[in-house]
C-alpha cells in the first residue's frame, strides 16, 4: 500500500471520506505505519490517520511523547467518554490554523495494535484528544467541524511549545 510522501491538505477529498476496516493486519500494513509514524515525526505531528496520506482505512499513527513511543491504532471505536474539556487543536492537514474544541476529557478506546493484538486503552490529556481527532478523521470529520468558529486563528497556540507550525492533535 502506497502512502503520500507528504501530509493530504485540506481540500483534498479523501479527508472527507469515510474509512474502510482494517480486514488483516499484514507485513505490508506493518510497513505502511511505520513510513506513516516517519512521517508524522518529520511534520512534527502527535498523530496521523490514514486519510492524510490517501488512504482509506481505519487506523491511525500516534506519538504524545510519553515514554511508551509511537504506535497505530487499527479499527478504533472509542467505547466511553468520561467528561469534557476545551482545547486548543491543530492539524497537519491545515498547517498553522488553530481552534477550540469541546473533547471528552477521557475515552476508553479498543482496536488493534499495529501487531494486531486486540487492546483496550484508557486515555486522557493530549492522549484522548489525539484519540479523538485521528478517529474522527477515519470518519471524514475535520477538527474545523467540531471547533469553536470565534477561536479559529492561525498562528501558534497559546502556552504550547510552538517549534512547528505543524502540530497535531
Amino acid at each position: 500500500m502506497e502512502i503520500t510522501k507528504e501530509v493530504v491538505k485540506y481540500g483534498n477529498e479523501v479527508l472527507r471520506e469515510k474509512c474502510e476496516p482494517v480486514e488483516e493486519v499484514t507485513d505490508e500494513l506493518k510497513q505502511t505505519i511505520a513510513e506513516m509514524i516517519d512521517l508524522m515525526h518529520e511534520s512534527n505531528g502527535v498523530g496521523l490517520a490514514a486519510p492524510q496520506v490517501g488512504l482509506t482505512l481505519r487506523f491511525f499513527v500516534y506519538d504524545v511523547g510519553d515514554d511508551k513511543g509511537a504506535h497505530a491504532l487499527i479499527n478504533p471505536k472509542i467505547v466511553n467518554k468520561i467528561g469534557v474539556r476545551w482545547d486548543s487543536e491543530g492539524c497537519l492537514s491545515m498547517p498553522g490554523l488553530y481552534g477550540d474544541v469541546l473533547r471528552a476529557d477521557k475515552v476508553v478506546v479498543t482496536g488493534l495494535d499495529e501487531n494486531g493484538n486486540k487492546v483496550r486503552m484508557k486515555a486522557s490529556g493530549l492522549l484522548s484528544t489525539c484519540i479523538q481527532h485521528e478517529t474522527d478523521h477515519l470518519d471524514g470529520v475535520l477538527f474545523i467541524d467540531k471547533a469553536d468558529p470565534e477561536t479559529l486563528h492561525t498562528g501558534k497556540v497559546p502556552g504550547r511549545d510552538n517549534d512547528s507550525e505543524d502540530e497535531e492533535e
